[in-house]
């Protein structure tokens, strides 16, 4: 029974892809075109707060910044206000909407101005109308002397992650945490199903550990650089093999950077996908207008309906 369940959704998520055509695939918000490179998204229960990843053009600089939506209009972007000199990425809002995981290579000495590896943070607030606190480093054991990157927790607290570990499977492995008691236990590095000897990364867990979504970059048969896969747990627990997710999500450009939203059926994910043709201009506004508002080779935050069960 675990088999043919495990056939019956991935028929289920093929026949939605491969029925999509590329314009099926649209930008989250045009008001972000204006940035060099976006990514890193997620987005509130209510659909009213979406917190993402600005940056330079050389990625040196990296700011974490929200949008908020009143009477269904997103309003203008903001950044953060815990941003400083330090690098902040890869926001993650937990299902409380309550704490806000993000990575960064900020000390832990608030008076030092050096900065350390790239690890797991959190900020709190009380309400969506609340400030937030100021960051608090998730500690051990998720944290160590290598970088970790992009946390995702399901509803019951458990961590997915990132992490350049000399003792994984690759160069880039993804790790789980289970919550247990109020804290995190050690991470435990997911198994051939999910990594393999060579990079795997943002992976997003659906609130009931149900699915993962992550990219394996060049991976044998897929479309190239990096590409979206999914994988399914199954009745005893354990990860099923990992399927490429498919055109027109997948390109032969980079695609990273997933988050589902289950209520809403819809996959948010960042791609460099570049569709830019050669054409005559009326005048400068319409360059412009042109490059920027199309897929362009930099990193955009795409949105496309699918139902993932």
């Amino acid at each position: 029974m675990v088999k043919i369940r495990w056939v019956i959704v991935l028929v289920l998520v093929s026949n939605v892809l491969f029925g999509q055509k590329s314009d099926a695939i649209v930008p989250f918000n045009k008001k972000l075109n204006t940035f060099y490179n976006v990514r890193d998204f997620c987005i509130s229960n209510s659909g009213n707060e979406a917190f993402f990843t600005i940056q330079s053009p050389d990625a040196q600089i990296s700011q974490i910044a929200v949008v908020k939506k009143e009477k269904k209009e997103w309003l203008e972007p903001e950044l953060l206000a815990f941003n400083d000199s330090f690098m902040y990425l890869e926001p993650f809002l937990s299902s409380n909407g309550n704490r806000l995981f993000f990575v960064s290579d900020r000390p832990l000495d608030n008076t030092s101005s050096e900065k350390k590896d790239f690890d797991i943070w959190y900020v709190d607030r009380n309400n969506s109308n609340d400030t937030w606190s100021a960051p608090k480093n998730i500690g051990e054991p998720i944290n160590s002397t290598f970088n970790e990157f992009y946390p995702s927790v399901s509803r019951n607290n458990n961590l997915y992650f990132t992490m350049e570990a000399p003792n994984g499977l690759g160069k880039d492995d993804i790790y789980f945490s289970k919550w247990n008691a109020g804290s995190y236990e050690a991470p435990v590095l997911l198994d051939e199903n999910i990594n393999s000897s060579g990079y795997e990364f943002n992976a997003f867990i659906s609130r009931e550990e149900k699915f993962i979504v992550y990219t394996k970059y060049n991976e044998d048969g897929g479309q190239g650089s990096g590409d979206l896969y999914i994988s399914r747990k199954d009745e005893n627990g354990k990860w099923g093999k990992a399927k490429n997710l498919g055109v027109p999500i997948n390109t032969k450009y980079m695609e990273y950077c997933p988050f589902y939203d289950a209520e809403n059926q819809i996959l948010y994910f960042t791609s460099k996908r570049r569709n830019l043709e050669p054409r005559k201009f009326k005048d400068i506004l319409d360059f412009k207008s042109y490059v920027q508002e199309n897929p362009n080779g930099l990193s955009r935050i795409y949105s496309t309906s699918i139902k993932i069960e």
